[in-house]
């Protein structure tokens, strides 16, 4: 019995190398195109359409969601978000891979989540073959202004990220696609830097800059508020 051969879209899921151009996913950006630009140009006060067109193009959408015009995305069905996501103006979802955001995740302006990239290889990368990891990112986290989340992260519960912020990769020579085999596997876990729940985030690349308190073990201690454009300064100003 001859091995069943895997479609583009099935390697672009699984983390190989996909050709892009592929008819079927063309005609699945096309699907997403053709629904997200009623939705960028729908009035504030049509609710009702801007559900209903969120209900066909994402992959899963949990009640309360709310998206502010303008938003992109690649193709919307690999989308999944969890009950009351809140994403600001300008948003940009690149989700060849699966892209899930947890309940109550806030993303501020600008944020880009990108599973999609390219074969850091240029020999690779000349014959048009692009990769995808999934993203995931968990509920209760806030995405502070033009944030940008790299390929194959992971984000726990509970998460800030700082404006501007780099969440993503390392890359590594002897991780990268064979020249002579570019069908390989591409594994997403051996790359990236991925945050734990309950701490702040800042920088490019992101790092851990506060650790937060769990629901429900607060120390007391003052306020929650943390001025991101002064990263480093705690809370108390000394």
């Amino acid at each position: 019995m001859s091995a069943t051969t895997k479609s583009e879209t099935e390697k672009m899921l699984s983390g190989e190398l996909y050709d892009p151009s592929d008819v079927e996913l063309v005609a699945a950006r096309v699907f997403a195109r053709e629904l997200t630009t009623p939705y960028n140009s729908s009035s504030h006060n049509d609710q009702a359409k801007r559900t209903d067109i969120l209900q066909k193009l994402l992959g899963s959408c949990g009640e309360g969601v709310y998206i502010e015009p303008p938003f992109l995305c690649d193709f919307g069905k690999n989308i999944h978000l969890g009950k009351g996501v809140y994403m600001n103006f300008n948003c940009v979802l690149l989700d060849a891979s699966r892209i899930e955001i947890g309940d109550r995740t806030l993303m501020a302006p600008n944020v880009q989540l990108y599973a999609a990239t390219h074969p850091v290889d240029p020999v690779v990368r000349s014959t048009g073959l692009e990769l995808a990891r999934p993203i995931k990112i968990g509920k209760d986290c806030w995405i502070g202004g033009s944030a940008i989340v790299c390929p194959g992260v992971t984000i726990g519960d509970g998460v800030t990220v700082g404006a501007g912020s780099v969440v993503g990769c390392s890359f590594h020579s002897e991780q990268l696609p064979s020249v002579h085999n570019v069908y390989c596997k591409f594994s997403p876990h051996d790359v990236t830097k991925d945050v734990p729940s309950y701490v702040v985030v800042a920088g490019n690349p992101a790092r851990i800059i506060k650790h937060l308190e769990k629901p429900g073990e607060e120390s007391g201690g003052g306020g929650g508020f943390i001025l991101l454009t002064s990263i480093g300064i705690p809370e108390n100003g000394k």
